[in-house]
């Protein structure tokens, strides 16, 4: 995971921070005590999360290099080996943003993430939205989601994609999150990407009317639509989803002792 951004890149980036507080303070306002991110990078997120929450931050990533906020210590950490180096239910509050589609098995970690939380506690992930229409038309035309070029084979294996290996559609983060154990999730976007209008427009209707009838032979014909996945599914051909740029989602962890 390379942090030799671009202007442009980093524009970017702050944009999709931006909305994983704004998601988080909408659904969440009341968060206080531990807070985690995983792969802080300059510490942008911590910084954000501070404003926002009375909250301890730690930090971990593949390198404490690049950290810019005085006083957090870095813990280095191969996200890869599946591990985080934490005790149970250590923390009120995870954050995600941006690493999953870097590593080998995003769900392992997702697993750590609900081990590391305590009870009614709260992660953010975010990720490339692959299911925007920018995303589906490449992906038609070429093989490839927009942000996940072809992969050069040699040296430059992993940054030749920006470190991008792995696309994530919303209804497979859904089901790792909820398959470790996490309520329903709730899924927003950071921002529209204005390249998905012109397809938005053009496609919209047959996409809408197709989905119908895909979706009633899923239900019926192959049994893979009920009612647990059923939200999840509602969201693939949403406005938000076929414009948004990266998909931001937040769950909760239960907790027995409080009514939800």
């Amino acid at each position: 995971m390379s942090e030799n951004f671009s202007k442009d890149d980093k524009l970017s980036l702050d944009a999709t921070l931006e909305g994983a507080v704004r998601s988080l303070t909408s659904s969440y306002p009341d968060i206080s005590g531990t807070h985690l991110d995983i792969g802080s990078g300059t510490g942008n997120l911590i910084r954000r999360i501070r404003q926002e929450y009375d909250v301890k931050s730690c930090a971990c990533d593949y390198t404490d290099e690049f950290m810019e906020l005085d006083g957090v210590e870095v813990d280095v950490v191969d996200l890869n080996d599946g591990k985080l180096p934490y005790a149970d239910q250590q923390f009120d509050l995870v954050t995600f943003t941006e690493v999953a589609e870097h590593l080998e098995n995003y769900r392992a970690i997702i697993r750590e993430i609900h081990r590391v939380l305590k009870p009614g506690g709260v992660v953010v992930i975010t990720t490339p939205n692959v299911l925007n229409m920018k995303s589906r038309m490449r992906f038609l035309i070429t093989g490839f989601w927009s942000m996940f070029g072809p992969l050069h084979v040699g040296e430059t294996s992993i940054e030749s994609a920006g470190g991008h290996i792995t696309p994530i559609p919303y209804p497979y983060l859904a089901h790792a999150l909820m398959d470790s154990g996490f309520d329903l999730p709730r899924f927003s976007t950071d921002k529209i990407q204005f390249h998905s209008l012109y397809w938005f427009v053009l496609f919209y209707l047959p996409i809408q009317l197709l989905a119908a009838l895909s979706w009633k032979k899923e239900r019926n014909k192959y049994r893979t639509l009920d009612r647990h996945n059923e939200p999840i599914i509602n969201t693939i051909n949403s406005t938000e989803m076929l414009l948004g740029r990266c998909i931001v989602v937040t769950a909760r962890k239960p907790d027995p002792e409080c009514c939800q």
